[in-house]
């Protein structure tokens, strides 16, 4: 199964159970309990807030493929020739190094959403997700100024 159908199961399955749960809420509404009034609100208010987060995913995925899209077809997409262990991780040291040059073009051109890409990938590659999709969101502000 390909990451896209993965997504589109997921977010089905996701929206059949908000859907499933909002019921749930306007049916507690409907008793007119005030306790159960309050824990209907809450209810609904859950996966109203899923499907915002789940949305927002989402968008970030179809940017973020955008951008490598773009870069692909510019033929500056950055190789994976990264050394692997026997368990697929990328080298630890050579994931240092890409980072440490990604680091420093984007230190040197902070406005180019390429340096930015490309710093996420390094943050990927050594494993630091939170600063990879930190750097991703960068790039993607900056595609979009540009």
């Amino acid at each position: 199964m390909t990451a896209k159908r993965a997504v589109v199961v997921i977010a089905v399955v996701f929206i059949a159970y908000a859907v499933l749960l909002g019921w749930r809420g306007v049916l507690l509404i409907g008793t007119g309990d005030p306790v159960a009034i309050g824990l209907g609100i809450a209810v609904l208010v859950i996966p109203l807030l899923g499907l915002y987060l789940v949305w927002r995913e989402i968008q970030f995925g179809r940017r973020t493929e955008a951008l490598a899209r773009e870069l692909a077809e510019a033929g500056e997409l950055p190789v994976d020739d990264l050394p692997r262990r026997p368990s697929g991780r990328v080298e630890r040291a050579a994931a240092d190094a890409a980072f440490t040059q990604y680091k420093e073009e984007a230190e040197a051109a902070p406005e180019d959403w390429r340096v930015w890409f490309r710093l996420s990938t390094a943050y990927d590659a050594a494993g630091d997700r939170k600063r990879a999709r930190s750097s991703m969101r960068t790039a993607i502000a900056h595609h979009d100024r540009a």
